[in-house]
């Protein structure tokens, strides 16, 4: 089988996302027109802390690892976002993820503020004792700074329900007592909701089948392509392959496979199952990272890493709606040559919203006690996710913007009237 190759992976210049969210901030609040004095304290964490992380190895050596934990903001509700475990995270990376959950939250009407953590460290060359010693010593060290009703974490990249385990027994044990409302995205047995697995690529489903009925056009009849093939991507790719759409394309960090005649998603799952990687995969051609973006196709879903889409590459792109499914896939740069192009962007702070909204659905059950059936929890996110949908396309036709700055000016004004009804404490 041959590779295609059409340029190089990543972004195509150093980018830092902290000044990716800002600038779309700022473009948005320009638009309306909101006091400086009003959008300032938009642009500051509400807290960044940084924390040396001591693990004893396997080996007996003692590393220390870098973590992080970010509020972002907090005026709506108790801050919410995810940990990281990844080679390339940074405070700056980690301020930007939570911020983005800031809007995320707003956009979606749940009571939720925005926050994030982080270790810099490649959870694949862990094992599973080193792993587990990692996250304890964690959340040790940011143990003041989350519990239900100030932080609530939840798995991200690098990060699964067993980590989220982990981040709930050392709370508890620390705390004397129970408290499953700590974090979300752990097992069901432990507290966990149904349905939250699958929620993040559930949102990307309900986004793809809303921004195709606005465009007449039948979900059947829809080619899609998906860049990343974790958590997100593969049940992205397996909900949308339920729901008759033509998966053509996929990729995980080794590469990806193409077909432009659709890919049998149950057996590239099995294979992926068996041998941990898509390379190999029968019935499919071999393409690079770089190339996988570039496919022609109707809908194209990055749901990797940031800046994915770039200058470098946002000219080649061949499909004709980008939902985003990553946080910051696409750079501002990016965003303007899409938009010249009339290439329709999803942004992320709407499409990838899946997740945190059953992750509060996870921590009313917590608060609660009380566990509802997965085709409730289905239900209740596709509805939170119409109507946010909705709201951003209104805004959008408002403002006459784009979707990701009408995005950001529904967020923006959810959030400012909220602070407006809090008031300044001083």
């Amino acid at each position: 089988m041959s590779r295609r190759h059409l340029g190089r992976v990543g972004p195509f210049r150093h980018h830092n996302p902290l000044e990716d969210m800002l600038a779309q901030l700022d473009k948005a609040a320009s638009i309306i027109k909101a006091d400086p004095n009003e959008i300032e304290p938009m642009r500051h964490p509400k807290r960044q802390v940084i924390v040396s992380v001591p693990v004893r190895m396997d080996s007996g050596e003692l590393r220390v690892f870098t973590g992080y934990r970010v509020l972002y903001d907090n005026t709506r509700g108790p801050g919410k976002g995810g940990i990281r475990y990844h080679p390339d995270v940074t405070l700056d990376e980690v301020t930007a993820l939570a911020g983005w959950m800031s809007w995320k939250c707003a956009i979606v009407d749940v009571a939720f503020g925005g926050a994030k953590g982080g270790v810099t460290c490649d959870p694949k060359l862990l094992s599973e004792g080193e792993l587990e010693r990692l996250t304890r010593r964690y959340v040790a060290e940011i143990f003041d700074l989350i519990g239900p009703t100030v932080d609530i974490p939840a798995p991200d990249v690098g990060t699964s329900p067993r980590v989220m385990a982990w981040v709930m027994d050392t709370f508890s044990m620390k705390k004397g007592y129970v408290e499953p409302g700590v974090v979300t995205g752990k097992p069901i047995v432990l507290g966990g909701s149904r349905g939250r697995e699958e929620a993040t690529g559930r949102g990307l489903l309900i986004t793809v089948a809303n921004v195709q009925r606005k465009r007449s056009r039948p979900l059947d009849e829809t080619t899609v392509v998906i860049q990343g093939f974790g958590n997100v991507g593969s049940n992205a790719a397996r909900l949308l392959h339920q729901a008759g759409v033509k998966v053509i394309g996929l990729s995980d960090v080794n590469g990806g496979i193409y077909n432009p005649a659709g890919l049998d998603v149950s057996r590239v799952l099995t294979h992926y199952s068996e041998h941990h990687t898509l390379a190999g995969f029968r019935g499919a051609e071999e393409v690079d990272n770089a190339a996988l973006l570039e496919l022609p196709c109707e809908v194209l879903i990055p749901a990797a890493l940031e800046g994915q889409i770039h200058e470098g590459n946002a000219g080649r792109l061949r499909a004709r709606v980008v939902v985003e499914g990553a946080n910051g896939p696409t750079t501002p740069e990016a965003d303007e040559i899409l938009k010249e192009r009339g290439i329709l962007v999803v942004p992320d702070i709407l499409a990838n919203a899946g997740g945190v909204v059953v992750s509060y659905f996870e921590w009313v059950q917590d608060r609660y006690g009380f566990f509802w059936p997965e085709a409730d929890v289905n239900a209740r996110l596709e509805e939170k996710m119409t109507v946010g949908f909705e709201g951003v396309w209104e805004m959008s036709e408002q403002y006459v913007v784009d979707l990701r700055t009408g995005a950001y000016i529904l967020a923006i004004k959810r959030l400012l009237e909220a602070r407006a009804l809090r008031g300044l404490y001083a």
